[in-house]
């Protein structure tokens, strides 16, 4: 199954946070915090949202910094995905 946002909307999947510290030690799983960058999934095409012109500024495969709280999880075919709108995103990593 495939997920296509609609207008300003934008399909992300979390990076894995790391499971080891730099010192080598193994984090347990209530250590590890929410991951802090996601991978661009899909995107809408944009358009007027609100009664304003939306231009998608973002392409598939972008790494970006999304806000902690934003979004609506989803579960398709057993992946986890979050739609956010494009202005909760914060910045892209290069």
């Amino acid at each position: 199954m495939k997920i296509q946002p609609l207008f300003d909307k934008v399909v992300l999947k979390f990076i894995e946070a790391e499971e080891t510290t730099k010192g080598g030690l193994l984090l347990a799983a209530s250590a590890k915090e929410k991951p802090e960058i996601a991978e661009v999934i899909a995107v809408g095409p944009g358009g007027i949202v609100d009664g304003n012109e939306v231009k998608m500024c973002l392409n598939v495969g972008d790494k970006v910094i999304t806000s902690k709280y934003s979004g609506t999880n989803v579960k398709v075919d057993d992946e986890e995905y979050v739609i956010v709108k494009q202005s909760d995103i914060l910045a892209i990593v290069d």
